[in-house]
């Protein structure tokens, strides 16, 4: 059985055998674009039909976001066009997409915090008076939205929002405007599996009533299968395969956007000993004061080898627990022990205790850029001897010999020891602060989003490196906004909403994503 069979929508007749339209929406064709000596896009052609929903599958840097901006009108393509029901299309820029028909909700938020819906849907027209009778605007949008099944507050400001209320007024918006092309660009990454499943659902039931056509930019295979009738696929900017849905399997899929690199493997997953001791111990921890994303965490324990997977949508206060277990900010009640013992988050403690942490975006919050890759490994021991005295000198020779121990272990692809952190990929960088946060004896691993924008093979290496630390003894704590990945590496899961632990289960195949879909929108 096909993956798409598993689906629980049907084929859009569309794009069913009979009757099917021979002339695409839209096609791009032979677009390449340039930026010096770099080819970014290399003769790459496209086509999206009527009533279709398309994936674009890639790894990081595959040339995705190039592509789609070719498209848009943000850049210029150095060969190539873009051709709309079979015309050739000048986009010189976004405007000129827009007035084409061609839309796009972006991963991250676009519209105005401060202003209600009303105000964002009509100020995006391009028509805009110059005086708005917001009564009239009023009663056609709220025409508009009867016939949607995605409901949003017309008065209530974007920031009062959720994350989820906010991701579907910006398709809302799109759909306001009359695009008729449909860019999405990993759409789910802030929506409960629930909200995923009505949104998706919604659009493709949308594509097939009305002709229009979506293409869909995301990582997750489950959204291919269950809603998806096209996929392409791009490697290193250029178009390497695809085909329908029902004629390639996740491994085909999987084999497209790596080509023939092996992806690190999968460690067994030794058994979990629920009666190991108890590692990390929150009790009544209260951060964050009383506002958008403090928390107020009455008990949380993570166990020798356990991976335990706090799981939310964006802002319920994971950011601040990672804050506050890596000393980034502090405590305003509560009591936090590490093997028993009272821990502040500070260096010395956690240098003592053995805590390490991964936070998000390291680049930004756990590397100093400028700074040599050798300097940035060597943040947790550049004043320790090998026995652990203070040193009153930094052993240069002894950095980079321990650099290059670290970049050979955990496969860090740099230049070399001394080039800057900030040059390496996104992917190395995230092995290169596993490499410092995993080496020697760790007690507890904080990580937070590991994954994030990360490529195909770079995740793979990342979730093997984490289970490896598992299997060792480390307990680990997993903040992550992906549930796919909280599922697959937890052995047991924590829901975070609105700073409260409101709902555990087991992980793995035992768990049941819509229930935990359910408690992460506050609805138990």
């Amino acid at each position: 059985m096909s993956a798409l069979a598993a689906s629980p929508f049907e084929p859009p007749a569309a794009l069913e055998e009979s009757g099917r339209p021979e002339t695409p929406l839209l096609e791009a064709v032979g677009l390449t674009k340039r930026f010096g000596a770099f080819t970014a896009l290399s003769d790459v052609s496209i086509k999206l039909m009527p009533g279709e929903f398309h994936a674009l599958l890639g790894e990081n840097g595959a040339g995705k976001s190039t592509l789609v901006k070719c498209i848009l009108g943000y850049y210029a393509p150095d060969a190539g066009a873009v051709l709309l029901e079979g015309r050739e299309q000048a986009i010189a820029n976004p405007r000129d997409a827009r007035r084409a028909g061609i839309g796009m909700v972006y991963q991250h938020f676009t519209l105005v915090p401060a202003m209600t819906v009303l105000e964002n849907l009509v100020m995006a027209r391009a028509d805009v008076p110059s005086f708005v009778d917001w009564s009239r605007e009023r009663r056609a949008l709220s025409d508009f939205l009867a016939t949607m099944p995605l409901k949003v507050p017309l008065d209530v400001p974007v920031h009062r929002l959720s994350a989820g209320e906010r991701q579907k007024t910006e398709i809302l918006k799109e759909l306001y405007l009359g695009s008729r092309v449909l860019v999405l660009d990993e759409p789910t990454s802030v929506l409960t599996p629930e909200e995923a499943r009505e949104v998706l659902g919604f659009l493709r039931a949308r594509a097939i009533e009305t002709g229009m056509s979506v293409l869909l930019i995301t990582h997750k295979f489950s959204e291919v299968t269950s809603f998806c009738d096209r996929v392409s696929v791009l490697r290193r900017g250029a178009h390497v395969g695809g085909g329908t849905v029902a004629e390639l399997s996740t491994s085909d899929m999987a084999r497209l956007m790596i080509g023939e690199r092996k992806l690190a493997p999968v460690p067994e997953r030794l058994a979990f000993d629920p009666a190991s001791p108890v590692v990390l111990a929150l009790d009544g921890v209260k951060a964050g004061g009383s506002g958008r994303g403090a928390i107020d965490i009455a008990r949380l324990e993570v166990r020798a080898g356990e991976i335990v997977g706090i799981a939310g949508i964006s802002g319920n206060g994971q950011t601040t627990l990672v804050d506050v277990l890596s000393g980034q900010t502090a405590a305003e009640g509560g009591r936090m022990t590490v093997d028993g013992a009272p821990y502040d988050a500070s260096r010395a403690a956690a240098q003592a205790r053995k805590v390490r942490c991964l936070p998000e975006e390291p680049l930004r919050n756990a590397c100093v850029g400028r700074m040599s890759v050798a300097e940035n490994l060597a943040f947790r021991t550049f004043d320790r001897a090998e026995g652990g005295k203070l040193l009153r000198l930094v052993d240069r020779a002894r950095q980079r010999r321990e650099a290059d121990r670290l970049i050979a272990a955990y496969s860090v692809k740099t230049q070399g020891p001394g080039a800057p952190i900030a040059t390496l990929s996104g992917g190395n960088v995230q092995r290169a602060v596993l490499a410092r946060e995993l080496d020697g004896k760790t007690r507890l691993l904080v990580v937070a989003n590991p994954c994030f924008g990360l490529d195909f093979g770079a995740v793979a290496d990342i979730r093997a490196q984490i289970l490896d630390a598992r299997n060792r003894g480390t307990a680990v704590l997993l903040l992550s906004e992906d549930l796919d990945e909280i599922v697959a590496l937890s052995d047991r899961i924590l829901v975070l909403f609105e700073g409260r632990v409101t709902f555990e289960t087991p992980g793995g195949e035992a768990a049941d994503t819509t229930e935990i879909g359910t408690h992460m929108a506050g609805h138990h």
